[in-house]
């Protein structure tokens, strides 16, 4: 088999990579049936050289490879009729503004394999850069705070080289009594606890969160029935709230009035309510002062995430009374930061890479040297040979239909 590190077409460019030099090497030497060549891309956080150094080929042609591994999206015009792709697509969701390439990925019979719907038989995902977007989705969600009420200052992770570094600046940083809030169980989750670990920031339970203040930092994690409970009263299930989630409401309001910064990694879709309200940012009561929503639905589970912001200008603010975007910074009671940046890893992207391609190596690649009708394998599969498979055939009008 020959795989292909295809680069990354999209802008803004994407410097993550699916293999590191070093792990192309190891999977060359344990796997003499695989083959592994990078196409030449000066903007990867790896470059050509040392690719080459480890014996990768960096080739200008990927026509003759079997499978093309990249990262973002791949312009529908760069897609190789009948290839094998894996990359996240953002189809899944039928995301209205992948429908175009959606439909040239049928045009051109690609076999596509989402990193999204790779999963374990249980559902849980198994690649993703989720971890890293908790890291660094925390460490801005804290710089932010500081440079707001003027009380410290942080570098930004894109400015560091790595995330030992990153950590090495939190020696001697000492944080006010901040109340922190973080939704999730996921990947994301586990980054931004990973953070707050290393910033000695306390854990509390919800209950104590809700009715004591600190002299010190303390955080709550708030997920499943601490974050949703039934409209009927009737008790959280997890799998009924995944099957029926409009019957839910959100419990996320009264920790409103008693949280200085949110950092938010829960995954949202249409049907789950969202965490609070545009009524409740204008509530008197309103104390956040500080939105780090990492997991980025525009308008979604953080009704003023107004927008993806971005690594070069990663925030900026939402005034609570008329909802409108202003600039970010000020110590002012009445206006909300937002830390919106939807591509958080790219800030620590060799970190990020490493620990995407070492879960890729442990978990997909031998099903992958399996072949298509790996059941791991299948499940991810989007499309092939023109058509959506039956998994994903809710699509049909969005992949087929003008």
């Amino acid at each position: 088999m020959l795989i292909g590190l295809i680069r990354e077409r999209k802008n803004p460019p994407d410097t993550r990579v699916p293999f590191t030099p070093k792990q192309c090497a190891e999977i060359m030497h344990d796997y003499p049936q695989v083959r592994i060549v990078a196409e030449t891309s000066e903007t990867r956080c790896y470059s050509d050289e040392e690719y080459r150094r480890e014996g990768v080929e960096v080739v200008t042609d990927m026509s003759d490879c079997d499978v093309l591994l990249g990262v973002k999206e791949v312009p529908k015009q760069e897609l190789i009729p009948g290839k094998t792709y894996f990359f996240f697509s953002h189809t899944k969701k039928m995301q209205s503004y992948n429908k175009p390439l959606m439909r040239e990925m049928i045009r051109k019979g690609i076999r596509m394999i989402d990193y999204e719907c790779l999963t374990h038989t249980d559902g849980q995902r198994i690649l993703g850069f989720g971890f890293f977007a908790g890291v660094v989705g925390a460490h801005n969600g804290i710089l932010t705070y500081g440079r707001k009420h003027g009380l410290f200052t942080l570098p930004k992770a894109c400015d560091i080289n790595s995330y030992a570094e990153l950590l090495s600046f939190y020696d001697q940083l000492r944080l006010p009594n901040i109340k922190i809030a973080v939704t999730g169980s996921g990947k994301v989750t586990s980054g931004v606890l990973e953070i707050l670990s290393h910033l000695d920031i306390q854990s509390i339970e919800p209950e104590d969160y809700l009715n004591n203040e600190y002299d010190y930092p303390v955080y709550t994690l708030l997920k499943g029935g601490g974050l949703y409970s039934r409209k009927d009263g009737k008790p959280y299930n997890r799998e009924d709230f995944h099957q029926h989630p409009s019957e839910y409401e959100t419990l996320f309001p009264k920790f409103l009035p008693h949280t200085d910064i949110l950092m938010n990694g829960i995954y949202w879709d249409q049907q789950i309510p969202r965490l609070f309200t545009n009524e409740d940012v204008q509530r008197d009561d309103f104390r956040v002062s500080v939105i780090a929503d990492i997991t980025c639905d525009p308008f979604g589970s953080v009704p003023v995430n107004l927008g993806a912001s971005t690594i070069a200008d990663p925030v900026y603010g939402v005034d609570r009374k008329s909802l409108r975007q202003v600039e970010p910074f000020r110590d002012d009671k009445g206006i909300v930061d937002i830390m919106a940046v939807d591509n958080l890893p790219n800030e620590l992207p060799r970190d990020a890479s490493k620990y995407f391609g070492a879960h890729f190596e442990k978990y997909v690649l031998d099903p992958l040297l399996e072949g298509y009708d790996n059941d791991l394998i299948r499940r991810a599969t989007i499309c092939a040979d023109g058509k959506l498979l039956p998994r994903y055939a809710y699509m049909s009008d969005y992949a087929y239909n003008d």
